[in-house]
């Protein structure tokens, strides 16, 4: 029994307990009824003080504290949502900042300074931002006896840093005068006026990478990669908290990527074990190991490789993220580089090092813990999956472990090919630990997709239910995942099943035309969520079998173009398969059975569904010329029906998507462009985004900014924003 419900029944005299004990304690039963309601009248009212402040109140309160001081929302950026549900609570945390309310009162004081600029993007818009003042960048005559050697300067060519900002946030050029209005919406916006300030956002943040192994281009001339997949991908500072209220963001407290002269100039604060990048010469977790020191280290432009590092140097390129070191006089490479490094991305998909949500073990799961680290670690773990997953394999077959969690601990490059067997009424969960983004890299010699990681049903037992198995937290690359038998479910969550396989420098993909997910001859439903993978092929028995249930949402799914498909069948065909996406980008061709539902979605290639009559698709865009079901609310649809005949092509272009980049690897990857039509940005049930980025509330955030800026912006100045990435 628990101790607090009997407190009522503890206060009674021991005769009356004597009495009820004697008559099966229905007394102490009813009592404990009681108990509990008092319980929770108990903390509903704890709750009710702490909801008097604004730092401890619950979510929903904050709009009606906000009203107390004169607090109003933006209506422009949408209504707020139902505060009971998830989608809900995180758009009213969007329209009504609790931040933005707690210093409402403070920034009315403020008003008209430029540091407040930068705290309202960070409170309205949770947006990092730099205020600039363009009237000190503009080109004017100044008197030798009063120089003002902070203002714009006159180009120098060669000055090459100041040539590298040019036009950004950190510019320190002379420019002339713009009498175009930075806040403009109906003309193209100027900069460089008297009243003009802009505020220089970060849509993207930096997402850490901590003591991973590089990619091995070339180990034998000491040609490394900073990231796990050998592209080049610029690496991005972590940001340092600015040290007063009145400190102007610089470099150091913004997600920016590193340019090699500023890596050049000042590489003490960019590199050490808790800063933007650190290098290991063997395993940074071994007793004694040290990081390479600073003196070693040396910037460089890495392109093609043509820069030799001499002695015992370590060449770094920080916009491309590659490494090289110097052979030396004993001409010994070190065959292992771990490094801690930062990259930018616009959200929480895909793994990562950041958190996620993490079932708790069961009573009935056994749990196996996988690690490559050299410290000692307990007897039960194991140095590579395979090895893992054979142990539960005969734990099961013992009847000992039905329920298992198969959990890798730490950031290791794992070279295998795992084959995962399941039977009725088994369960299996395959994850990182919180924290860490483990590679599983599946290459051989055969580039063939049937060497994959294999997940096989062994049929039915009985009345057991069948088997599933979920992967989270992964990052796959080289082969795709191959689902076959019996199988009730297959869930990848917070993974990325790499795209074309692998990735050259550039970022294109290796092998464009390859599947990440090949469904044959199983009954799996496929459930992917904030995950990133190529695209799905399906080969099933379109007599014998029901379609495959495939659910989507948060995710985006690339067949590297969008002539390529990304659902279908062997050699293009339809799908044996109904879908359901929610919240998805999708790039390549469509070909299925049927779509059960799709909603703020965004499909970058054609549509063909076999069973028109099945389903609904609302708030989405879709190419001209596809056969979907019936449609509400989509794009380019409702544009075509609103212009005249001639201006219908237009229109449907207009409205197109557009993305800063389309190539996985790239910091940018599916970001809407900021020229992108306001019918996608804001074409959704609720007015955000459509695609992967729903949940991100990108419009609200810009509009509650606006709102804000126009509030405390005094008369005569111009304050606009523009977007930094």
């Amino acid at each position: 029994m628990n101790a607090s419900l009997d407190r009522l029944y503890e206060r009674l005299p021991a005769i009356y307990r004597q009495h009820d004990y004697d008559q099966g304690e229905p007394l102490r039963a009813l009592l404990q009824v009681i108990a509990e309601q008092v319980g929770v009248v108990e903390e509903d009212i704890r709750q009710l003080y702490d909801n008097w402040f604004i730092e401890t109140c619950q979510d929903w309160v904050v709009p009606y504290l906000g009203d107390l001081i004169g607090y109003r929302p933006v209506y422009e950026a949408g209504e707020p949502g139902d505060v009971n549900t998830p989608p809900g609570q995180g758009r009213n945390k969007i329209l009504i900042p609790r931040r933005e309310v707690t210093n409402t009162i403070r920034y009315r004081r403020r008003k008209g300074t430029l540091p407040l600029l930068e705290e309202l993007a960070r409170d309205a818009a949770d947006w990092p931002a730099r205020a600039v003042e363009f009237y000190k960048l503009l080109g004017w005559t100044q008197p030798l006896n009063h120089l003002r050697m902070e203002r714009g300067r006159t180009v120098d060519l060669r000055q090459g840093d100041a040539l590298d900002r040019l036009d950004g946030p950190f510019d320190e050029l002379a420019h002339s005068v713009d009498v175009r209005r930075i806040n403009s919406r109906h003309t193209p916006r100027g900069r460089y006026n008297i009243p003009s300030v802009g505020l220089f956002v970060w849509r993207l943040r930096a997402y850490s990478m901590t003591k991973v192994q590089v990619f091995h281009f070339d180990q034998q001339r000491g040609h490394y990669s900073f990231s796990a997949l050998g592209n080049d991908a610029p690496l991005y500072t972590k940001q340092v908290p600015e040290t007063a209220p009145s400190q102007i963001a610089g470099e150091m407290n913004l997600p920016v990527p590193i340019l090699r002269r500023a890596f050049r100039e000042r590489p003490q604060d960019y590199y050490g074990p808790d800063k933007s990048l650190c290098i290991w010469e063997n395993d940074p977790d071994a007793v004694g190991s040290r990081p390479i020191p600073l003196s070693r280290i040396v910037a460089a432009d890495l392109s093609g490789w043509a820069y030799r590092p001499t002695q015992d140097q370590v060449a770094v390129d920080p916009q491309l993220g590659r490494i090289t070191f110097a052979q030396g006089s004993t001409g010994e490479i070190p065959q292992n580089v771990w490094v801690t490094f930062h990259y930018g991305f616009s959200a929480d998909i895909g793994g990562g090092e950041y958190r996620r949500p993490l079932r708790p073990p069961a009573k009935t799961d056994r749990v196996y813990r996988v690690t490559q680290s050299q410290e000692p670690t307990p007897s039960s773990s194991f140095a590579t999956i395979t090895a893992a997953l054979e142990q539960w394999r005969q734990d099961a077959d013992q009847g000992l472990a039905s329920s298992a969690i198969i959990e890798i601990v730490d950031s290791g490059d794992y070279v295998e090919q795992p084959e995962i067997l399941l039977r009725a009424g088994e369960r299996l969960e395959l994850r990182a630990t919180q924290g860490k983004q483990p590679v599983i890299r599946m290459q051989n010699a055969k580039r063939s997709s049937m060497d994959a990681l294999s997940i096989t049903g062994l049929g039915r037992n009985g009345d057991k239910p069948g088997p599933w198995i979920i992967l989270d937290g992964l990052l796959i690359q080289g082969r795709p995942v191959a689902v076959k038998g019996q199988v009730a479910s297959v869930t990848l969550r917070h993974c990325t099943l790499v795209p074309g396989w692998e990735l050259k420098p550039d970022c294109s993909p290796k092998e464009p035309l390859t599947s990440s997910v090949l469904l044959t001859k199983t009954t799996a439903k496929l459930v992917i969520e904030q995950s990133i993978l190529g695209s799905i092929e399906v080969n099933q028995d379109e007599v014998k079998t029901d379609p495959l249930a495939i659910h989507a949402s948060d995710s985006i799914l690339d067949a590297t173009g969008t002539d390529v498909e990304v659902l279908s069948k062997h050699q293009r065909g339809i799908a044996h398969a109904v879908l359901t996406v929610a919240r998805c980008t999708l790039i390549g061709y469509v070909e299925t059975h049927a779509i059960e539902l799709a909603e703020n979605t965004i499909f970058a290639g054609q549509v063909r569904v076999a069973r028109s009559q099945i389903g609904c698709i609302r708030f989405f865009y879709v190419p001209p010329g596809s056969h979907t079901p019936r449609r509400y609310s989509c794009q380019p649809d409702l544009v075509s029906k609103a212009a005249l005949n001639a201006d219908q092509k237009r229109e449907e272009e207009r409205v197109r998507p557009q993305f800063n980049s389309m190539r996985y690897g790239t910091p940018t990857y599916c970001q809407l462009a900021e020229a992108c039509a306001e019918e996608i940005k804001r074409g959704a049930d609720d007015e955000s985004e459509m695609g992967a980025f729903h949940d991100l509330y990108q419009p609200q955030r810009e509009a509650n900014l606006r709102a804000r800026l126009d509030e405390h912006t005094p008369a005569g100045m111009d304050a606009g924003i523009i977007y930094a990435s």
